[in-house]
């Protein structure tokens, strides 16, 4: 009997009468045609052999296990090698090629190759490029740094300028600048680590002045038309705010028993220089005063008299005249202190007195003087000098010698 399989034979009744060969179905082998052939496997649910189906392109041979699963190429996957894995795309006649990620990225698109999940803070379809507000490093290949610039100053993003190896940042914001926008620009000032515009009411002219007020405290610097203070808000000395509570002009001055005024008015308002048509009754000819006290139409001078009224001169002469009384004073002082002192030392009253049974004996500081004036040392009227010094007491019962 043939035996032959009645699923893989063409006929179950027919085989070769001396090697027993039974004639089998494609995709079917052995002598009695019940084993799957190459590039076929098994199928449980028919019992029947299928084709493997494996991709030329993707597989390794035409053959596949009882399960189907062909042997895949390097880079390609799947039950028929028809898929790239991962890190590979474009499956194509040479199989898969792989993902260009710039090792920052082990997957991506199995189709297009566009990278998936790039790393290290970089982005793009190769991870070729750095995340906004990162900088690539020149000495680190491939390598991402954070910018330093704040996005306050800054719009946070940076890169290095050709032939630079410290990082720039791309834009500014208002106020500030700089390297890494750290800085305050002219016109602003650091308010609490942020730039601040410089308050100085119009009284600063950029062209002199470019920064306008410090940058770090915001002080005016340079103000103009005879201003004054932190924010240039106040007048200088000798000046005033007009009735409009605009512009500064000079105070009015005295010269004598006569009044003179000068009134200046700031530049902002207006270019002229005012002299009153006050009486001038004074023994100084025009032209001498003229010489004296210089007055210009120009708003950059300004007269000996506006700089030095005549009050403040006599409060300088009375000082000085004040002040060189007060020495001569204290020198005659001293002088006199001094002979008074030599008088006192000369006349000193030192005594010694030696009481006896008999006498009582004085001896003086003075006996030591040459030409010593002894005599009002004892006010007594009986008191005696002798013509050697020696003191004589009386009284009214007893006559001591000294």
């Amino acid at each position: 009997l043939c035996n032959c399989s009645a699923v893989g034979s063409v006929g179950a009744a027919e085989c070769d009468a001396v090697t027993g060969q039974c004639p089998c179905r494609q995709g079917y082998t052995g002598l009695r045609c019940e084993s799957c052939a190459q590039g076929f496997h098994p199928e449980q649910s028919s019992r029947g052999c299928r084709p493997c189906g494996c991709s030329p392109p993707g597989s390794r041979s035409p053959h596949c296990d009882d399960s189907g699963k062909c042997q895949c190429k390097d880079g390609v996957t799947g039950l028929k090698c028809d898929q790239c894995r991962d890190g590979y795309y474009r499956f194509n006649e040479t199989a898969c090629e792989p993902c260009q990620c710039n090792n920052h990225s082990k997957t991506c698109n199995n189709s297009t190759g566009t990278c998936l999940q790039c790393q290290d803070n970089t982005e793009g379809d190769r991870c070729e490029l750095c995340k906004e507000g990162f900088y690539r490093s020149p000495h680190a290949a491939h390598a991402c740094h954070h910018c330093p610039c704040s996005t306050v100053a800054s719009t946070g993003t940076c890169r290095i300028h050709p032939g630079e190896t410290a990082p720039r940042c791309d834009k500014c914001r208002t106020g500030y600048t700089g390297l890494n926008c750290n800085r305050c620009d002219n016109g602003y000032y650091n308010s609490d680590s942020i730039c601040v515009r410089c308050k100085c009411n119009g009284n600063v002219d950029p062209a002199r002045s470019p920064s306008i007020c410090k940058p770090e405290s915001g002080e005016c610097i340079g103000c103009l038309y005879h201003t004054a203070g932190f924010h240039c808000e106040e007048c200088e000395d000798g000046y005033v705010r007009d009735p409009e509570g605009t512009n500064c002009t000079k105070k009015e001055a005295t010269l004598g028993p006569e009044t003179r005024e000068f009134t200046t008015s700031a530049p902002n308002a207006s270019k002229a220089t005012s002299f009153s048509t006050a009486v001038i009754n004074s023994t100084l000819s025009p032209t001498t005063i003229q010489t004296i006290f210089p007055i210009s139409s120009s708003d950059n001078s300004t007269s000996a008299f506006a700089d030095v009224s005549w009050t403040q001169f006599n409060i300088i002469i009375l000082t000085v005249i004040i002040i060189v009384v007060v020495l001569l004073m204290g020198f005659v002082g001293a002088v006199y202190m001094y002979r008074e002192y030599q008088n006192r030392k000369l006349n000193a009253p030192f005594w010694t007195i030696e009481l006896k049974e008999d006498n009582i004996s004085f001896s003086s500081y003075h006996d030591s003087i040459p030409n010593a004036d002894v005599s009002g040392l004892l006010e007594d009227d009986g008191n005696e000098v002798a013509p050697n010094g020696q003191l004589t007491l009386t009284t009214p019962m007893h006559n001591f010698k000294a």
